[in-house]
């Protein structure tokens, strides 16, 4: 059986640790019998120094491993992948659901696929603000037809390839995770939907507003996407 790391890395901004790394503990030893991948698994959190106090959440349990890394997604969760031990990288946000089918689907996705990026189509919480539904049936428009998932549908793959693929890159103003995508693109990685919806909070819409934030977000991949879609035509055609 292959081994999988998660991955979730806790930024400056984060008050408390939520639920996720122990719902995950329950979720992996309920899956661990049914002959799948997630046979051998590991947690591995990491804090920054804004985000130290909620270590003393984590202290008791033994099967979660805690790093300090900088501050910074991509420098947290790079980090945390060249700690792991496992075959395969699963990156998680703090504020994701993850219940037993995920892991399940997601094992299943690797067994038939082992070399390409597996992502989850997304889904809203109910702690945003606006119509949440649109942003949720374009973002899985976006990963479905223009193969461009972002990090909030929780990446997985082998460690192997995200090593070959540089990491996240840490010079990035923003969208390191839209990067990767478009690194893996152009190495020739293939994308696999899991097919199950991975729900995450929409509370940033909440904050900061809907109408602002959406566009904002949109003006920013699209930004970043046109010269990686640029450079994927060129180690096509050239």
């Amino acid at each position: 059986m292959s081994s999988l790391s998660v991955v979730i890395p806790v930024g400056p901004a984060e008050k408390e640790l939520g639920d996720l790394p122990f719902s995950l503990l329950q979720v992996f030893r309920h899956t661990s019998g049914l002959g799948l991948l997630l046979k051998r698994w590991e947690i591995i959190v990491v804090l920054c120094e804004a985000s130290r106090h909620l270590e003393q959440q984590l202290s008791q349990i033994s099967a979660v491993t805690v790093l300090y890394a900088e501050a910074g997604r991509a420098k947290q969760m790079n980090a945390g992948a060249a700690a792991a031990t496992g075959r395969f990288i699963w990156f998680l946000h703090l504020d994701s659901n993850i219940e037993p089918l995920h892991c399940l689907r997601l094992s299943e996705r690797i067994l038939q696929n082992s070399e390409a990026l597996h992502y989850f189509p997304l889904a809203f919480k109910s702690d945003g603000a606006g119509p949440m539904r649109l942003n949720q049936w374009g973002a899985n428009v976006r990963s479905n037809l223009l193969r461009v998932p972002f990090g909030d549908q929780a990446f997985c793959l082998s460690a192997r390839q995200f090593r070959q693929l540089g990491g996240y890159p840490e010079e990035a103003e923003y969208g390191e995770d839209h990067l990767l995508v478009w690194y893996a693109r152009q190495a020739g990685i293939t994308l696999c939907s899991t097919g199950i919806a991975l729900p995450t909070s929409a509370r940033k819409y909440a904050s900061h507003g809907w109408l602002k934030l959406t566009l904002r977000y949109q003006y920013l991949w699209l930004k970043q996407a046109w010269p990686e879609f640029l450079c994927l035509l060129k180690r096509r055609f050239l």
